[in-house]
């Protein structure tokens, strides 16, 4: 009986990356990327993480990191502001994407978004920065080696009262799906930039690993929806 060997996890450049804000195929790919996390069911797996963790009383402030274009987070609002007003929401990526649109949809909703254009790293490091309660990323931390994630999670406890993130499950069926994006209209970079996402994805336990081991957190970490892999850290109570 052939064994066949575990996908290790590599960390290749996305296209995406390398590309202007205003670049007419960034554009493109993050809109084919909002076709991707809907079909991955992300904003439910992130609200649904939220709500286990917040109940009814709401946070009042929320940062994703990795932020993009904001439509992600806009997602997510939309579908927990019924039963949570006023939240704010801090954007920070590395790119100025987020359109006025966006802000005013946020608006719309009775929250306030406010972007933030600054490298993760660098901005979690500002001593002045104020504490949040919830911090998300969405398909964000693959992009980091562990050594890297293990930097970002210190300075995420010493920041945040919670965090989810939600990134591409590491499977051999995730790595043959990413190659058929050609099917849904995506671009060449979105082509490109899948399958190496899900080779730089998570499994089993990985980002619990990396997370700091003081006792003090619970940690959940699953396979959540169709593609997608859960990371939740939260207090202990």
């Amino acid at each position: 009986m052939i064994r066949k060997r575990p996908m290790q996890r590599c960390v290749e450049p996305e296209w995406l990356d390398r590309l202007r804000a205003n670049d007419p195929r960034a554009v493109r790919s993050r809109k084919d990327l909002e076709n991707i996390n809907a079909s991955m069911n992300n904003a439910a797996i992130v609200q649904n993480a939220l709500q286990d963790a917040f109940g009814s009383r709401p946070p009042a402030r929320i940062v994703e990191i990795g932020a993009g274009d904001g439509r992600f987070a806009l997602s997510v609002a939309r579908r927990l502001a019924r039963g949570w007003p006023r939240v704010q929401f801090l954007l920070v990526d590395r790119l100025d994407a987020v359109r006025a649109e966006t802000r005013a949809e946020f608006a719309e909703l009775g929250w306030r978004a406010e972007p933030v254009q600054a490298d993760v790293f660098e901005w979690l490091s500002r001593p002045a920065l104020d504490s949040c309660d919830a911090c998300m990323a969405n398909l964000f931390l693959h992009h980091f080696s562990e050594s890297q994630l293990t930097d970002l999670f210190r300075k995420e406890a010493q920041r945040a009262r919670t965090f989810v993130g939600v990134e591409p499950r590491r499977s051999a069926r995730c790595l043959f799906l990413s190659r058929f994006l050609w099917a849904l209209g995506c671009n060449d970079v979105t082509r490109h930039d899948a399958p190496v996402s899900v080779r730089a994805g998570f499994k089993h336990r990985e980002l619990s690993k990396l997370w700091p081991a003081d006792g003090s957190w619970s940690l959940a970490e699953r396979a959540a929806g169709p593609f997608s892999h859960l990371f939740v850290a939260r207090p202990r109570t």
